[in-house]
């Protein structure tokens, strides 16, 4: 659709935004003058760009949107852009003022400026043409590429007011994008309630039964050959486009640091999901909240991880009362969002038996973290302190794997221990008496007895 001449700096992306303003202050003006004036049949001008690679054009190439769908979202992104936009070109075409209904077009609560609605772009791309007006309408149905995309949509409105009369909405990220050249992530909030999680570890540094690394390097296939599997191999119309996993165990087995090493080793951000915040005491706010979560995450193929998931997957109740009714419906919209998400979805849970048995069949994967055995301990005790440390002779990592039980993140909590005391006293040597006093230590706090 656009057409390219010289090149400006590369950082300049703002020159191709200005164009583009210009090319929609251009078609808004010829549109509303053969509205208003009657004047000869508008001919909308050629969309040219400076450069190729500007986050506005990667946009266009990306969605191949026709000339009406990218003005759509022009005039979306107009106001963000350029604030007054629709008020100046108004303002010369009705030099002696005047309301024009047709127009639509509301203000902000911050706002005074003319914000577009669906009524504005129907006007601006098909007048009073009802046919025109209808195939503008149908870029905000469910089933248009703006919608499954969260591109771009209406305001609801008052029950009986015209749908279109909804303010035209553009994804804040989109905004960012084209403007910024980026997009952060979002921020933990009641609308986001998920945080990043990373880790500065590797594979190697993560010790796990070999059965379960193998169950996982599945999942890591899944992730890496998916999109071959479904849009070149024509799975997609055989084969559900997500992935779940259940991953049940002990506490400090490895889960989390797993889904975040998913995410490391392909490229995809992992999210936290905080159950806590998404569950409500109020009818239909937890539905509410995970609606704006999985909308957020939708075509990011961002990996979602739902920590100590029984608290919203726990076995469901007999229906005795409304409570129990709306409980079971929370579990049942939930596992309904899991099952749409085109990316992977991780839930964990510290003891499998307490997840209804009935959640079985919409995994794909139900892999088992244990407690590491003896040759995995003894692997977690070799690889983890700091060469700083000087290890006593007379430690036996050997021995010390085979006669205490600890998981990964208990042995680490011992190390982590361990290595601030020999600095605070300045011997840096680990002694069999002070490794013997963490253990214990750990031990106590598991309300474990030696």
């Amino acid at each position: 659709m656009p057409k390219h001449s010289r090149h400006p700096p590369e950082s300049d992306d703002a020159v191709n935004l200005e164009l583009a303003l210009e090319w929609l202050s251009r078609l808004v003006t010829g549109y509303l003058r053969v509205r208003l004036e009657h004047s000869e049949e508008f001919l909308p001008p050629p969309l040219e760009f400076y450069s190729e690679d500007s986050p506005i054009e990667l946009f266009i190439k990306s969605q191949d949107p026709t000339r009406e769908e990218f003005a759509a979202v022009m005039i979306a992104l107009a106001p963000h852009l350029r604030p007054g936009f629709f008020n100046k070109i108004l303002g010369k075409l009705l030099p002696e003022g005047g309301e024009l209904p047709e127009f639509g077009g509301v203000t902000g609560a911050d706002q005074r400026s003319i914000l577009p609605t669906g009524e504005t772009a129907q006007y601006i791309l098909a007048g009073h043409d009802v046919r025109k007006r209808i195939e503008v309408q149908r870029f905000f149905t469910s089933d248009h590429w703006f919608a499954k995309k969260r591109i771009l949509w209406l305001e609801p409105v008052r029950p009986g007011e015209p749908v279109m009369s909804g303010r035209l909405c553009i994804d804040p990220e989109l905004v960012e994008w084209v403007t910024l050249g980026t997009v952060g992530r979002p921020r933990f909030s009641a609308e986001f309630p998920a945080q990043a999680i990373e880790t500065e570890l590797e594979w190697e540094d993560l010790v796990l039964h070999p059965e379960t690394l193998r169950q996982i390097r599945e999942i890591e296939n899944w992730i890496n050959h998916n999109r071959t599997l479904i849009e070149e191999w024509g799975m997609g119309r055989k084969l559900q486009h997500g992935y779940r996993a259940l991953f049940h165990g002990p506490p400090g087995t490895g889960k989390t640091l797993t889904a975040t090493l998913l995410g490391k080793y392909t490229c995809r951000d992992v999210f936290r999901v905080d159950l806590s915040r998404v569950i409500s005491k109020y009818i239909g706010e937890t539905e509410k909240n995970l609606a704006l979560l999985f909308e957020k995450a939708e075509f990011k193929e961002w990996i979602l991880f739902f920590d100590e998931a029984d608290a919203l997957f726990g076995k469901r109740t007999d229906v005795r009362d409304a409570h129990d009714r709306y409980a079971n419906q929370e579990v049942s919209y939930l596992l309904q969002r899991i099952e749409q998400y085109r990316g992977l979805v991780i839930l964990a849970t510290n003891q499998r038996n307490h997840l209804d048995p009935a959640f079985a069949r919409r995994f794909q994967a139900i892999i088992h973290f244990p407690m590491p055995r003896p040759e995995e301990r003894y692997r977690i005790w070799c690889n983890a302190f700091p060469p700083q440390v000087e290890i006593s002779q007379e430690i036996d990592w050997r021995q010390i794997a085979a006669r205490y039980e600890l998981s990964g993140a208990g042995i680490m909590n011992v190390i982590h221990y361990c290595v601030l005391e020999v600095l605070a006293d300045k011997t840096r040597r680990l002694e069999p008496k002070r490794l013997e006093q963490a253990i214990l230590r750990e031990y106590v706090k598991e309300g474990k007895v030696v």
